[in-house]
């Protein structure tokens, strides 16, 4: 999978590139499509997952099918890692 960044600063500096990157290979990641859409814009999706060193990242991307770009990134709320968490144990 390829990122294709915009030079913009993520989360004022908490999260690096790579870790967002790394959040989008966990293989327990969840990844949402809303559930509304404007058409004059691209779709947007979001991303829940973690990085090696074990920090939750929230994202918000769009994708063309070859690369993917972050529109926003930070560490997951409360709320957001407790759902990351209840869906994961569901899985299994």
């Amino acid at each position: 999978m390829e990122f294709d960044w915009l030079e913009i600063p993520f989360a004022n500096g908490e999260l690096t590139k790579r870790e967002i990157e790394e959040s989008f290979e966990d293989p327990f990641s969840i990844r949402l499509l809303p559930e509304f859409s404007d058409d004059s814009r691209e779709t947007r999706y979001f991303c829940l997952g973690k990085a090696l060193n074990n920090k939750a990242v929230f994202s918000v991307f769009w994708t063309d099918g070859k690369q993917y770009r972050v529109v926003a990134a930070r560490p997951m709320t409360g709320d957001e890692l407790h759902f990351y968490e209840r869906k994961n144990a569901e899985m299994q």
